[in-house]
């Protein structure tokens, strides 16, 4: 069971399918640019962005997805009364 401490952590790290298509849509990036990027394989973004909501996957997948994006320039935007979103830096 997780620590107190822990679960706004584990929050987070918590992306959308919805977040991961808008932020490689930001960035111009096909699948196949997020899957080299992040080193998740291509068949595993195609399964995660199909299914609606937060990502089914392993926490060190999220982690992977979110680092390429996040160091491409993109932010995760939290609940700000319009839901989950995001938006590109530069």
């Amino acid at each position: 069971m997780a620590s107190i401490k822990s679960i706004p952590e584990v929050l987070k790290l918590s992306i959308t399918s919805e977040q991961v298509r808008a932020a490689r849509a930001l960035l111009r990036w096909e699948q196949r640019d997020l899957a080299e990027a992040s080193g998740v394989s291509l068949p595993s973004i195609k399964r995660l962005e199909t299914q609606p909501g937060v990502l089914a996957a392993q926490e060190r997948t999220i982690v992977e997805l979110r680092k390429a994006l996040e160091k491409a320039g993109v932010e995760f935007i939290a609940k700000n009364g319009g839901g989950p979103g995001v938006r590109l830096l530069r």
